[in-house]
């Protein structure tokens, strides 16, 4: 496990555990990315872990050439995603990464939705030889799986809530995952509400199976740009498989995400999200 000289009173436990497996490299994640890889090459499965943007767009470099081109068994740990630091600003919110990464070759791009998710993917990715992003939120997401564990493999589509002879479906991708949840029971609104844990890869045999079920449309939200996010690599597979002739109907895709600019302002993840129009209704 590597760091960037944060994570106090959160890694320090494992530190303790296992010294001789812990490194704090400093704030200077290109050359943590690049220690990352030498390990993985010498044998290690190595996560390494840093705050949003940091062990993500500031080493986008070194990822790709170091990690991805290599096929490295690196796990990429980034905490506090969206706008999950909201009131540090714009360079503190991780709100296109992972537009960067899913477009790396080898790259897993995992976005758990809540802590139920985060342990899957966690156990998932020890034992997952190659190189994965793990875009996890701040701390303290609530629980929105009714079961106490989800058992996942790499690119499943997790059901959510199931309404019976409904027609339309909303996939959320993340720590947004709880917001969607409440605004779809709240607003007693008849959607199926799926989480999306893997933006890259995806279960197409799941994905074919929730549009064959849901011919009035989809709705996606994310805490993420709007380009190159979970709503546009949703619809670049369904332009595919529609393409191939694996689905019959494309159905209508409303994405909701952030539009295509910056935040102007600071304040609180709930806030901007408000302000982003980051919501169903």
């Amino acid at each position: 496990m590597l760091v960037g000289d944060l994570g106090y009173h959160v890694v320090e436990p494992f530190a303790q555990e296992f010294p001789n497996r812990f490194v704090n490299v400093g704030i200077a994640e290109q050359n943590m990315a690049g220690v990352a890889a030498g390990l993985a090459m010498s044998g290690y499965n190595v996560y390494f872990y840093s705050i949003g943007n940091f062990p993500t767009l500031r080493c986008l470099e070194q990822i790709r050439n170091d990690i991805a081109y290599h096929n490295a068994n690196v796990k990429v740990v980034a905490v506090g995603a969206g706008y999950a630091y909201g009131s540090l600003g714009a360079t503190h919110q991780a709100t296109e990464e992972i537009g960067c990464l899913r477009s790396l070759p080898n790259m897993v791009v995992a976005t758990p939705g809540d802590p139920i998710e985060t342990r899957a993917i966690t156990k998932l990715s020890a034992n997952y030889d190659g190189p994965m992003y793990i875009r996890l939120g701040k701390a303290g997401e609530k629980i929105v799986h009714k079961e106490e564990t989800v058992k996942l493999e790499i690119g499943d589509i997790c059901s959510i809530k199931i309404v019976k002879e409904n027609r339309k479906a909303v996939f959320a991708c993340g720590n947004i995952l709880d917001a969607a949840y409440h605004q779809i029971k709240n607003n007693h609104l008849p959607y199926n509400l799926f989480s999306v844990p893997f933006v890259k890869p995806m279960n197409i045999m799941q994905l074919k199976t929730i549009v064959e079920n849901h011919q009035d449309g989809i709705i996606t939200i994310e805490e993420h740009q709007k380009s190159c996010g979970m709503g546009s690599a949703l619809i670049e597979i369904l332009n595919d498989l529609y393409a191939e002739g694996q689905i019959k109907h494309y159905p209508k895709v409303k994405r909701i995400a952030i539009p295509d600019e910056f935040a102007d302002i600071v304040g609180t993840q709930i806030y901007l999200r408000e302000h982003e129009g980051l919501k169903i209704i």
